[in-house]
């Protein structure tokens, strides 16, 4: 048995020296001769890897090994363990010998040779350059917003307060949009004319969220087998299921919940109804703005056969829920928790009580409309159509 177990092991061991292969990065940085660099890479899957070098004369070498193209970030000053707000290179690593130009206090300007997928990185990010140089100064105040808006929070301002702060940082977020949408249009384009880059792979893996599942299956379908069988590409696929399971044609996942008042609540029951499901938040502003609008269609088509379940993402502020369903007013409808486990989702285990997992809800507010055969047959937000053709859709099969 113990022969067995080893030849089992060495077998495992020779898998992966097959898929480890060896990459040496050489670099320089200038403003800076000694001291140390810092790189974290991905070594595969989930795992990532802490390396650093000395500097002699500027110059540092790393040796490790990856899988294949992987995102690093190069550091002059030792990360904390949680997150880092300095200045960061992020890179493309690739088997083999590359050279990396590194400048002090400007890092996010730095140079790789010899990894094609940082080549096609710089394709992207030059089509990109206008609208981030435009993006640049907004984000910049608007996460100078939000600091004060959360140091308010925790010095318990009032209501009012707190309500003046998210309409000044929504006036904002509102500018930045059309930079958002810019952005969007230029990486779905550059995902669609290099459908065998791994940079696209990678972009793809942030922006299958915002997709229709027919956008985000014909990505997919474009990449070639070995992309998809790349850590990023197992992701992507996973991504395009869950995205299927909450789209129209799917059969809706029955959820079983204690609801806000306490009492149990299984999709089951509404069987025989149109069901509209509201994943939402008591932090999101848009899904508040939207409130207003859902309480008219609830009181227009109630009695016709409407139910609608809001499902807040706000497992870890349960008493934050309940003050915007008073506060809003939308305690007329049923209210539950997504049933987010972060212990689980940290370790990357299945949580399958998570409802947003189930419905693949990756953006907020998102709404999915149910028939009374508990079939899907309108997704809204989050890969889906517009809250206009929402209404659209209720008028067709409620209005009558």
């Amino acid at each position: 048995m113990k022969q067995i177990s080893l030849l089992i092991a060495a077998c495992l061991l020779q898998q992966a020296a097959v898929h480890a292969q060896s990459f040496t990065l050489n670099g320089t940085v200038e403003g800076k001769r000694t001291g140390y660099v810092y790189l974290n890479y991905s070594t595969g899957g989930d795992n990532y890897r802490m390396d650093s070098a000395q500097l002699q004369e500027g110059r540092f070498t790393f040796k490790g090994n990856i899988d294949g193209p992987a995102m690093s970030s190069l550091f002059l000053d030792r990360p904390g363990p949680m997150s880092y707000d300095g200045d960061v290179a992020s890179l493309f690593l690739e088997p083999g010998t590359m050279m990396a130009s590194l400048k002090k206090g400007n890092l996010k300007e730095a140079t790789l040779k010899g990894s094609k997928a940082q080549d096609d990185m710089e394709l992207l990010n030059a089509a990109r350059k206008p609208v981030t140089t435009g993006l640049a100064p907004l984000s910049a105040n608007y996460n100078k917003l939000n600091m004060a808006y959360i140091a308010a929070r925790k010095a318990k301002k009032d209501s009012a307060t707190l309500a003046g702060m998210l309409d000044e940082l929504e006036k904002v977020k509102d500018k930045m949009e059309p930079y958002y949408e810019k952005m969007e249009a230029i990486d779905k384009d550059f995902i669609e004319k290099h459908p065998a880059s791994y940079a696209s792979v990678y972009l793809l893996r942030f922006r299958i969220s915002s997709m229709s599942l027919r956008e985000a299956e014909s990505a997919y379908n474009r990449m070639p087998p070995a992309l998809q069988q790349s850590s990023f590409g197992k992701e992507i696929r996973k991504e395009v299921d869950d995205l299927r399971s909450g789209s129209p044609g799917s059969a809706a996942y029955v959820f079983s919940k204690t609801d806000i008042n306490g009492q149990p609540l299984n999709l089951g029951d509404y069987k025989g109804r149109y069901v509209l499901i509201d994943f939402w938040a008591s932090w999101c502003v848009p899904c508040r703005k939207g409130n207003p609008h859902l309480k008219e269609l609830y009181a227009k088509y109630k009695g016709k056969g409407l139910e609608i379940i809001g499902i807040s993402d706000d497992d870890g502020r349960p008493e934050e829920w309940k003050k915007a369903v008073a506060q809003d007013e939308i305690g007329i409808w049923k209210h539950v928790l997504r049933g987010l486990d972060m212990e689980k989702r940290q370790r990357k285990e299945p949580n399958p009580e998570d409802i947003s997992d189930r419905y693949g809800i990756h953006s907020l507010p998102t709404k999915i409309l149910i028939d009374p055969n508990g079939m899907i047959i309108g997704r809204y937000g989050g890969g889906g159509e517009n809250d206009e053709a929402m209404d659209k859709k209720l008028a067709e099969v409620l209005g009558k």
